[in-house]
């Protein structure tokens, strides 16, 4: 049954067409589960929840404005040990998703007033990355032109332009002047001149020999002092001798530079992250906890309470500008074996409304992921060896036996997920990937007996297995 929405909803406040069709674009929840299959096995409630989320972005901004600025994330908590997805589903979303994206450790950040990161630097790398996102699309849009102003730049080092005398110069002189630069402008488009020589004139560029520290940041001092002081920090300019290749690009660099419009680029960027920057908040198991009273534990519940206004929603001073993080997603992950979600200081536990678990991963699930994934790791090792001219077959009870043993280790040791099935794969192809350049004949067939034999002395240890495996 269809449902007609009203049309002052359906039009969305009168948003522009242009960004309908990109919104249009967008994927749909079915859909971001999945590309999210395609290279993570299991974990259903997850990937529903962030598909779920990620959906709700599109919804909002197609509300009319007064209702989208009362609409905010529900922010995600994933729990779950080691190596079962939580990170992966994070690399997929952002390869999946056009907005800017940014996955960073809890862990790396310390209490306002202690030398480290301050938690506030969380929003200034999303807006520097959403700015490279949006520079690299306006670069695009402008690359035709470039590529025109450079190769004229280009051909004017080739030939130097005519110099005119008493204000005039003789028709012959210009005629064969203009012919000597046609030839040579369908010379470089065919290629022809790549190894000749120009000299152009290319900035210096040197690290600053100083770092000031303040609450904002390194990067975020406000304005640069090479931009007061041209040539004080790496801002001079010095002419160099290059091969045509390497000159057109650093000429089409500089075209584009010039040509895209960083004002409008940081409007951009800041709007974007202020409407669909998500956050990937890994390892917050690690914050969690209280104050022992033995001494400030700086990474711990002071974190906490500084990433607490960020999550809910306040203004961050960036050198682009102002920015808002009301709806900016935030993602948090961790194994929470040692600290439990409980253990996070109330407010914030709030402000992480949907929590999902992931459930450890046994041996169907490791079969699983050894064979169906699109980077699988046995597609993987099959790839390496074939630079070798080798081809590697790994048989049905080969892959069983690799996972039994991948979910003994972790049974009787610490439990590490998927990551068991790189170590073992790297025992059992140890030998092979040793020898593969001198392996005749070029095929090799890895069965049960095989995986057994590589690692019958590391199984049979026990002591041996937990160092190894």
């Amino acid at each position: 049954m269809a449902i007609q929405l009203p049309k002052s909803m359906s039009e969305a406040s009168g948003a522009p067409k242009e960004r309908d069709r990109d919104l249009e674009a967008e994927l749909t929840p079915q859909e971001i589960v999945a590309e999210l299959d395609k290279y993570i096995i299991g974990q259903k409630a997850a990937k529903k929840a962030v598909a779920i989320a990620l959906r709700n972005r599109y919804r909002r901004r197609r509300v009319p404005s007064e209702l989208a600025d009362e609409i905010t994330p529900k922010n995600i908590l994933m729990i779950g040990p080691t190596g079962v997805g939580k990170t992966e589903i994070s690399r997929r979303l952002a390869k999946l998703t056009s907005s800017p994206f940014l996955k960073i450790e809890a862990s790396k950040f310390t209490e306002v007033g202690y030398v480290g990161r301050d938690v506030e630097s969380i929003v200034r790398d999303l807006v520097r990355m959403a700015v490279d996102m949006v520079r690299q699309e306006k670069a695009q849009e402008v690359r035709a032109k470039a590529e025109m102003n450079a190769e004229e730049k280009l051909l004017d080092l080739l030939l130097p332009p005519l110099r005119r005398k008493d204000n005039h110069s003789p028709e012959e002189d210009i005629q064969r002047y203009q012919e000597t630069r046609d030839k040579l402008r369908r010379q470089l488009r065919d290629g022809l001149l790549e190894d000749r020589q120009v000299e152009i004139e290319v900035r210096e560029r040197m690290s600053p020999p100083l770092e000031i520290f303040s609450n904002a940041g390194v990067e975020e001092i406000g304005i640069q002092i090479q931009e007061i002081i041209p040539g004080f920090l790496g801002g001079k300019t010095k002419r160099r001798k290059v091969k045509v290749h390497e000159a057109r690009d650093h000429l089409l660099d500089e075209e584009e530079r010039r040509l895209v419009d960083m004002d409008q680029v940081a409007r951009l960027a800041i709007g974007r992250v202020e409407s669909s920057g998500i956050v990937f908040l890994d390892e917050l198991d690690k914050i969690a906890g209280r104050e022992s009273g033995r001494g400030p534990e700086v990474s711990r519940e002071g974190v906490q309470r500084d990433l607490l206004p960020i999550v809910e929603g306040t203004t961050v001073h960036t050198r682009y500008g102002l920015v808002k993080t009301d709806h900016i997603l935030f993602v948090g992950a961790g194994a929470f074996n040692v600290a439990k979600p409980a253990d996070l200081i109330p407010e914030l536990q709030g402000r992480f409304p949907i929590r999902v678990e992931l459930s450890s991963l046994g041996k169907d699930d490791f079969i699983r992921i050894l064979t169906e994934p699109e980077n699988a790791l046995i597609k993987q090792y099959r790839a390496l060896m074939a630079t070798e001219g080798l081809t590697v077959d790994i048989t049905d009870d080969a892959i069983d036996e690799i996972a039994q043993v991948a979910e003994d280790v972790n049974g009787e040791t610490e439990d590490i997920g998927a990551r068991r099935l790189h170590t073992i794969m790297e025992k059992v192809m140890e030998e092979i990937s040793f020898k593969a350049p001198h392996i005749k004949p070029k095929t090799i067939t890895i069965d049960r007996a095989y995986v057994r034999a590589a690692l019958k002395d590391i199984v049979k240890n026990a002591d041996l297995k937990r160092f190894i495996l």
